[in-house]
């Protein structure tokens, strides 16, 4: 049924409907109502230093080392549809931004239009790109604040060669027990014997039978972020900008010093494994752009949010394409690409160099780098939390603020625990590739979304994505496609997307799907093209994600259904 709302407008009521909807005006109005006490103090200025503070970290500093090695020199291809990629969502970002300027991200946004049930899987699966996504982060960091610490000569004190930590302390128990079960297999490589991870479980102190390890520096910056955000917004503001500056001084150095190292002949060959090759690196480039739709959590904190957010996400997305563009090609050029498989390329490829100094520095800029990665995202995470718990989907708790602080102080210390416990016992690579899908994912619903109310001249806008008429132009590039798989590459559809061959082709012949109703639907109704190209691109580099990753985000969906349904289906404020 219909009902009146205090705000003059109309919801959907009927408690049987999973798709009842809120009202933009009633989401404003609540937000409004309710008095969050959270603190306005961020202009255009702050907002496109978060998200460069978000995009610029652990992609930067590690995971475009593997991209290089898997894709060579080529690799500067995957940044740019990538960020083209994330470019049509950012515009869609952008658009619900002026439109919904409410703490809630793509959470609220699926809420408006798409109903309860997508936007409670939308925030679900938001948790992957913050929460679960930090934890990455918190690994990296601790990978690089002990390379800083390796430069660190301090003979007075007793360390002449550097402070080296022991190696129980930088790892995860579990990771460790399995590298010594590995070196302790019949025929084993005798090498493993020395490899740190091994070397973690034969030298960790024993507590009652128990051995203690534990990736220590990883979860110090966790619970020192967590301080920070739980602090204030304000502090958190100042302390990015600082992280911001000092992290593109020393990505134009390592780009202007790189530059006269350049070997062209590392170019050659530009594609040495063919587009497989550089598709193979999409989740570790994609990973590298997560983070700019994160300040769209911060909406209620910003002095004018229907500008300043879409300015924010869009110049944030320009600046980092064109400093990773120059990365890896100044990476790729310095070194051999095969070379770059390692933990902190830019530092290998100077110390091969024998700039031994740029490393130190590098490893410096890593650590603030990646401390203002966990800074955004640890801030993302509460304020969606938040506006969940203001609609009913969560506690109550959760949605409380700090009378003096002003922040959401009791989501805040939960996403720290979410974080920190399981870097007690969950390696990177487990999780980098869950994270990427999630916020596809994400991605993909608010591109849907401004599909869906593109029509209604109802809505008032303070940003428009531009619209180009997809009526012939989708028809087309599926024409295109369809030609390429049919008569320039006979074989691309057994090897690529048909699931009846190989189960780890579905997600491509999925997006084959989606693509051939997308271009039905486009010349059916004049679609709007940027959120279109939004959905398939974003859908597509799903589609590069291997298919037991698709699994388990389907396991984690499943896993937030249930606590759907047995709380926030009933406890909704659209149910009372």
């Amino acid at each position: 049924m219909i009902q009146k709302t205090n705000f003059g407008i109309t919801k959907t009521k009927d408690p049987m409907n999973l798709f009842r909807k809120k009202s933009i005006q009633d989401s404003l109005g609540e937000s409004a109502a309710n008095g969050t006490g959270l603190k306005r103090h961020l202009g255009v200025r702050d907002l496109t230093a978060f998200g460069i503070a978000a995009i610029i970290g652990a992609g930067i500093f590690s995971t475009i080392g593997k991209a290089s090695a898997d894709g060579g020199p080529a690799v500067v291809l995957l940044f740019v549809f990538t960020a083209i990629a994330c470019g049509f969502a950012a515009f869609c970002y952008a658009e619900f931004a002026g439109m919904v300027p409410v703490s809630g991200s793509a959470y609220t946004y699926s809420y408006v239009a798409f109903g309860e049930l997508f936007a409670w899987i939308i925030g679900w699966a938001l948790i992957m790109e913050y929460a679960i996504g930090n934890i990455v982060v918190a690994i990296s960091w601790s990978g690089y604040f002990s390379t800083l610490l390796a430069h660190v000569h301090l003979p007075a004190l007793g360390f002449p060669d550097g402070i080296h930590l022991p190696a129980w302390s930088g790892i995860d128990y579990f990771s460790a027990k399995r590298a010594y079960a590995a070196a302790s297999a019949s025929g084993a490589d005798p090498s493993l014997l020395t490899s740190e991870a091994y070397l973690a479980w034969t030298t960790a102190p024993m507590m009652g039978g128990f051995r203690f390890i534990m990736d220590i520096p990883a979860m110090v910056i966790n619970i020192i972020i967590t301080w920070l955000v739980y602090l204030g917004i304000k502090e958190s503001k100042n302390a990015s900008n600082l992280m911001v500056a000092l992290k593109l001084i020393v990505v134009f150095m390592v780009i202007g010093l790189g530059l006269s190292y350049v070997q062209p002949d590392n170019w050659s060959p530009f594609m040495p494994e063919g587009i497989g090759g550089v598709l193979a690196g999409v989740s570790a480039v994609f990973f590298a752009y997560i983070g700019f739709d994160a300040i769209s959590t911060t909406a209620e904190e910003c002095h004018n949010p229907q500008r300043d957010l879409p300015r924010g996400m869009l110049y944030s997305i320009v600046i980092c394409t064109v400093l990773y563009i120059f990365i890896s090609l100044v990476l790729t050029g310095m070194v051999p690409y095969k070379e770059l498989n390692v933990d902190d390329p830019l530092a290998y490829a100077f110390g091969k160099l024998g700039l031994d100094w740029i490393s130190g520095i590098i490893a410096v800029s890593a650590v603030i780098a990646m401390a203002g990665v966990l800074l955004v995202f640890q801030l993302g995470q509460p304020r969606i939390w938040m506006s969940m718990s203001r609609d009913g989907l969560l506690p109550k708790k959760f949605a409380t603020v700090h009378p003096r602080l002003g922040t959401p102080s009791f989501a805040t210390i939960v996403t720290g625990l979410l974080v920190g416990i399981p870097l007690l016992f969950i390696d990177m690579d487990t999780v980098v590739d869950l994270c990427s899908i999630g916020t596809l994912f994400a991605f993909v619903m608010v591109c849907g979304g401004v599909l869906m109310l593109d029509k209604d001249k109802s809505i008032k806008r303070s940003f428009k994505v531009p619209y180009v008429d997809s009526k012939y132009i989708m028809p087309g590039l599926f024409l295109v496609f369809l030609y390429f798989i049919t008569i320039v590459d006979q074989t691309w559809f057994d090897n690529f997307a048909n699931p009846l061959l190989d189960w780890d082709h579905t997600p491509m012949f999925l997006f084959i799907m989606v693509f051939i109703a997308m271009s039905v639907a486009a010349w059916m109704y004049r679609l709007s093209l940027i959120p279109v190209l939004g959905i398939l691109s974003c859908l597509y580099l799903m589609a590069q994600i291997h298919v037991k990753n698709w699994v388990g985000f389907l396991v984690w969906l499943l896993v937030g259904l249930v606590i759907y349904f047995s709380y926030g289906y009933k406890k909704s404020k659209l149910n009372k």
